[in-house]
């Protein structure tokens, strides 16, 4: 009885009404790019505005819009710097209307012409994202000269066609689950030549098929010095939930951190093949 009459209390006590406020988590810019309007999203720190003189990787996302893996990424990055897995970024998400247009080049494989018939417009992405993006980004924000791409699927593709043709643009490139089936394996079947690379995280889950033939075929033709990782999860995850389960452990490669910690928490970093 005490305890209603106490409760009663403490509602008449409580506001009428009470007023939301708005949750900001970053800012957004449209900008056109390929034929199309789309959104690049930027998410900042927690602590950018608290403290100014510092100044923080940034986190390129692909498909990088709210209702694409945005919250998901920018979720488990903060995840990762909580724990001190990875260090904290400005992840800045891009979105894509028509991903196999924006993140492939030209196939010369006439089921999939016929499948994706805008395909093949991923140069012109790519020199956007160098020309507008980035220079966007660096001239707005505090950043550290830190540059990480991150894609899966037809984004990872990008992002090993990135890392092969214009290998200086991102300081760090992380291709999960990468659509390296694409016109007949075309990208694994380029000699990307004895140059060092960024490093590079690499995965594959339950693809199978030309997909895995054209990541082994990458991974055999890279170089002894060339630092990469590549994580094997071909009987652990499925193309769906791959980024889920990949994202915090390519951060963990490219913006790593000097924890002591991260093994007895589990969170080792698995690379079955690594070099440089």
């Amino acid at each position: 009885m005490i305890s209603f009459l106490l409760a009663g209390a403490a509602a008449a006590m409580a506001p009428a009404e009470l007023e939301p406020q708005p949750v900001t988590i970053g800012e957004a810019y449209t900008l056109e790019a390929v034929g199309a309007e789309r959104a690049v999203n930027v998410i900042l720190p927690p602590d950018y505005a608290a403290e100014p003189d510092r100044r923080w990787p940034v986190v390129y996302m692909l498909d990088g819009a709210i209702t694409q893996d945005l919250m998901m990424g920018v979720g488990l990055m903060r995840w990762g710097a909580l724990w001190g897995r990875s260090r904290d970024a400005i992840v800045v998400g891009i979105e894509t209307k028509d991903r196999q247009r924006e993140l492939l080049p030209p196939t010369g494989d006439a089921e999939e012409r016929e499948r994706y018939p805008t395909a093949g417009e991923s140069a012109a992405f790519r020199q956007w994202l160098a020309e507008v993006v980035k220079p966007m980004v660096e001239a707005r924000y505090r950043h550290d000269g830190t540059a990480v791409l991150v894609g899966e699927s037809a984004a990872g593709h990008f992002v090993v066609d990135t890392w092969a043709d214009a290998p200086a643009m991102f300081t760090g490139y992380a291709a999960i689950s990468p659509s390296l089936q694409w016109d007949s394996e075309a990208l694994s079947r380029r000699d990307p030549g004895d140059a060092v690379r960024p490093p590079i995280y690499l995965s594959l889950a339950d693809e199978g098929g030309a997909t895995e033939i054209g990541m082994e075929r990458l991974l055999a033709n890279l170089s002894e010095s060339q630092a990469f990782c590549f994580s094997d999860r071909r009987t652990e995850l499925v193309h769906a939930n791959s980024l889920h389960g990949l994202l915090p452990e390519a951060l963990q490669y490219l913006l790593a951190t000097d924890a002591d910690w991260l093994e007895e928490y589990g969170l080792t970093l698995r690379c079955e093949r690594r070099g440089g």
